[in-house]
């Protein structure tokens, strides 16, 4: 029943969903024609939408819609779990969480009161090259926390989000992440790699990048001071159009987010922000080479780095400003990526053992596979990244021979990684003799069970077997199974000849197992001609 036949006005401005779905045909049907294609129009699937929408917003049943009362101890030794080294980086990361999340506590038991402490938000930024853990450090607080995590690479987005992605879809991606619960989504973690992308190119930026990163700077910096974002995006038409349903059929939802609480936390690995820094400071001093080969940033030259010294890099000097909280992590040496290996529990080890035990062999790894593993992926420079490069080089053929062999256990030590070929050609023949082992075991019981069975006793020749082998792999059954399959009916043939010839021992062979049929005849045949 509408509004007229309820006796009440009828809501002006608003079509109803088959209005909608005429003017949508009227503007895109020409590029329905090319492709394009707009669904959802019908009033049933309009209800099914926003009737998706609005289940998937959830009001908070109390005021303490987010519990937080770790210790900074309690967050590194957390991260010590699964981040080696970076001990600096965990506890200043370790710090702002727990700042930031103890001031979001504070404001809110303070929102009756008139006069409100201001706190400054603890933006994070992280320095480090790649591979040395910066991902892996925010997403593990995330999930300690108990928030919504969002990561996006900084060079992914433009200004208005014509080019690229629009920066507003990181915080309603957090949305999604919290499974439509707006409110605890407002408490959630940004991470923006790659964030040195976005400086221009007057200091050590990217050439070509000074037009959308400085747009993506000042839409960042509005983002991480305290705005409303849309639940949906504008240029989202689909999105819209089901906000009009809503408003039409008097929903009143919550259509924005607030960032004022949430986390954004950046990083990069800023190539160049080391010579800015030092030639800053040892300006000063006569007869510097200019020839001499710049180390990489470390916790000594991160001590004497300014916010000028970002902003000549290429930041906006309101963009830095909002992020506090500045912290590096070191680069990675050898015997740092043997620990991630030895003691990690995210330890890349974990992972092959899993793949291996798949196909039911057992991955025993030596200290020696992984000393060598470590100083291989170090050659890399791409942190711990170049573990995986390295593992999946020495590992592939294995994992490629061995499934389907006999071959139980693989070994890895620096020797099967100094001679990686003649080891697989090791294995391979371990397979192959395990595989005829066993085939031979499975005869030997058919022999067993056929003797108990038909009271006649049979063989088979080393060719039989190698065949019966062969057709078993090709069936993806047991040996036992195909000899059995093949010679099911043999005890009459077999009795027949042995009640004419006396014979107590028969031996099948390789003819026996191409035509079973034949062999047997030819055999009874035979049983009576020498009769």
């Amino acid at each position: 029943m509408n509004d007229d036949d309820k006796g009440g006005p009828k809501e002006p401005n608003y079509p109803d969903p088959e209005e909608i779905k005429k003017t949508l045909e009227g503007m895109f049907g020409q590029l329905g024609k090319g492709g394009f294609s707009f669904t959802g129009a019908d009033s049933s699937s309009f209800a099914k939408e926003t009737k998706g929408a609005e289940e998937s917003f959830v009001e908070p049943e109390t005021d303490d819609i987010f519990e937080f009362d770790l210790l900074p101890r309690d967050i590194k030794a957390h991260l010590d779990r699964f981040v080696i080294r970076q001990d600096e980086a965990k506890k200043a990361l370790s710090i702002a969480v727990c700042d930031h999340y103890n001031h979001v506590k504070t404001l809110k038991l303070q929102e009756d009161e008139v006069e409100k402490l201001e706190l400054q938000k603890q933006n994070v930024m992280v320095v480090g090259p790649t591979g040395v853990g910066k991902t892996y450090l925010v997403k593990h607080i995330a999930e300690l926390i108990g928030v919504p995590f969002v990561k996006a690479d900084a060079t992914k987005f433009s200004e208005t989000g014509y080019v690229g992605g629009d920066v507003d879809d990181l915080v309603r991606e957090l949305v999604s992440k919290a499974n439509g619960d707006v409110s605890l989504a407002e408490y959630g973690i940004i991470y923006i790699d790659e964030v040195d992308k976005l400086a221009s190119s007057g200091g050590g930026g990217m050439i070509g990048r000074d037009v959308s990163g400085r747009g993506v700077q000042t839409t960042l910096l509005k983002l991480m001071e305290e705005t409303e974002v849309p639940l949906r995006n504008p240029q989202d038409m689909r999105g819209q159009m089901m906000a009009m349903m809503d408003m039409q059929n008097g929903k009143k939802n919550k259509d924005s987010i607030n960032t004022k609480h949430i986390l954004f936390i950046v990083s990069g690995a800023f190539s160049g922000l080391e010579k800015i820094v030092r030639k800053r400071s040892q300006a000063a001093q006569i007869g510097f080479s200019t020839e001499q080969t710049e180390p990489m940033m470390d916790n000594e030259l991160f001590k004497h780095v300014t916010t000028q010294d970002y902003i000549d890099f290429g930041f906006e000097a309101e963009f830095i400003g909002r992020i506090p909280v500045r912290v590096v992590c070191e680069h990675l040496e050898a015997n740092d990526l043997e620990a991630i290996l030895k003691y990690s529990e995210g330890s890349l080890l974990r992972q092959y053992e899993r793949e291996f035990e798949a196909y039911g062999i057992d991955l025993k790894v030596k200290d020696s596979g992984i000393t060598k593993i470590a100083e291989m992926a170090a050659d890399e420079k791409t942190g711990a990244r170049g573990l995986m490069t390295v593992g999946e080089r020495i590992l592939r053929d294995f994992k490629y021979e061995l499934p389907g062999t006999s071959v139980t256990e693989l070994v890895l030590d620096e020797d099967l990684i100094k001679n990686r070929e003649k080891h697989l050609g090791d294995y391979r023949e371990l397979g192959q003799e395990l595989v005829v082992e066993k085939a031979r075991q499975e005869v030997e019981a058919f022999i067993r069970e056929f003797k108990v069975k038909h009271g006649v006793v049979i063989k088979l020749a080393d060719e039989a077997v190698a065949k019966l082998v062969k057709m078993a792999g090709e069936q993806a059954r047991s040996v036992f199974q195909v000899a059995r399959q093949h010679f099911k009916d043999y005890q009459f043939g077999l009795k027949l000849i042995q009640k004419n010839t006396g014979q107590a021992e028969f031996v099948l062979t390789e003819t026996a197992v191409n035509d079973p049929d034949k062999f047997l005849s030819e055999l009874v045949v035979k049983s009576y001609k020498d009769v």
